[in-house]
């Protein structure tokens, strides 16, 4: 497993950490993030509100007309509480979609010779995003079971499936910008435990407050640099390529 290579990606994005194109990237994806969880919040606190009705008939109290609020308020504490968690991911898979601006300022900076490539159309780019925003938030709202049950280790475990997910779709995103979706797959499934252990890395900082905010950023870069490390389109230090699964 190429840590080393992983560390190197690493090391050259914090160096390119003040490119005013990151900045622009990070000012969208929080901008988009917050607004989607105030409006899933706002939808959510609705949609229960107007399930429960204007009044419910208790035994013994008769009918009354304050379970709808206090359903309401109690279903907006919740989305607040997920929301927490949650930003994680979402914040990560709206980064995804703004990911070009990031790889195209890391092969200007460092890759100058690589040909420059025409940009995901935006719908395109929606699309995948959408669907990995809809994978990454199915998958950990049912891994909180596991949370739940091996608390001790819970973290551990939200780490592992994190960085499965944010290593598979960052790595890629940043190689379908060159070699295409079936190549890109083959090349992720060649060097399986480097994306993973990469992924696993990006998502650990993820759980610190306001650091989490700047990861999806960085974690694109990275994986960008990681692409050109792995293949021959790369010049300069040489690969660390894993074994075939």
């Amino acid at each position: 497993m190429a840590i080393g290579a992983i560390f190197r990606a690493f090391g050259l994005t914090l160096g390119q950490i003040g490119d005013p194109r990151f900045a622009r990237v990070l000012g969208i994806g929080i901008a988009l993030t917050v607004a989607l969880m105030i409006a899933a919040a706002a939808g959510f606190a609705s949609l229960i509100g107007w399930i429960a009705g204007d009044e419910v008939w208790i035994p013994m109290l008769g009918e009354v007309q304050w379970i709808d609020d206090l359903l309401s308020w109690g279903a907006l504490a919740l989305m607040l509480l997920l929301s927490v968690f949650l930003m994680i991911p979402v914040a990560s898979a709206i980064t995804s979609m703004f990911l070009d601006d990031v790889a195209d300022a890391v092969e200007a900076e460092h890759y100058p010779h690589l040909a420059q490539k025409p940009r995901t159309p935006f719908w395109e780019a929606l699309r995948d995003t959408v669907n990995f925003l809809g994978v990454i938030v199915g998958v950990n709202v049912l891994a909180l079971i596991l949370y739940v049950a091996f608390a001790p280790v819970a973290i551990f475990i939200f780490w592992a499936v994190n960085g499965f997910l944010l290593g598979r779709e960052y790595f890629m995103l940043v190689a379908m910008r060159r070699i295409g979706r079936v190549k890109a797959k083959q090349l992720r499934r060649k060097h399986f435990f480097t994306v993973w252990a990469a992924g696993t890395l990006m998502a650990m900082p993820l759980t610190v407050p306001l650091l989490n905010l700047v990861i999806p950023i960085l974690g694109a870069a990275t994986f960008t640099h990681l692409y050109q490390f792995v293949t021959t389109e790369r010049r300069g230090p040489p690969s660390f390529p894993d074994r075939p699964r």
